[in-house]
């Protein structure tokens, strides 16, 4: 009997934090370009970070993409062209499980 292996979905989940004026139109333009499939924002996050030695307290947005991998590259660069930090978040984290059908549909929706 053949050992069956688990084929990890092929796509991404993205975290990037925004200012909340700039990712309503970050998250629609990385969209719009096609390196995501989806953008969800979540207004009104509280962070807590050290940034040139001062601990900060920043209202920001965070923006919760989804991309096949291929696109992740891409999508890294665009979000250090458009993002007004200098050091912009950007986490890429694998998905264990997930619905096939909207793997395939964020694969199809994520090509430029």
């Amino acid at each position: 009997m053949k050992k069956s292996r688990n084929k990890k979905p092929a796509v991404r989940v993205i975290l990037v934090a925004a200012p909340p004026k700039e990712a309503k139109a970050l998250g629609e333009r990385l969209v719009r370009e096609r390196l995501a499939a989806c953008a969800n924002l979540v207004p009104k996050v509280l962070s807590f970070y050290w940034w040139q030695g001062k601990l900060q307290r920043n209202a920001e947005t965070l923006i919760i993409l989804k991309t096949p991998p291929q696109n992740v590259p891409r999508l890294l660069k665009r979000v250090r062209e458009l993002h007004s930090y200098t050091v912009p978040e950007f986490l890429a984290l694998p998905v264990d499980a997930a619905n096939q059908a909207y793997v395939e549909w964020a694969n199809r929706e994520s090509r430029p």
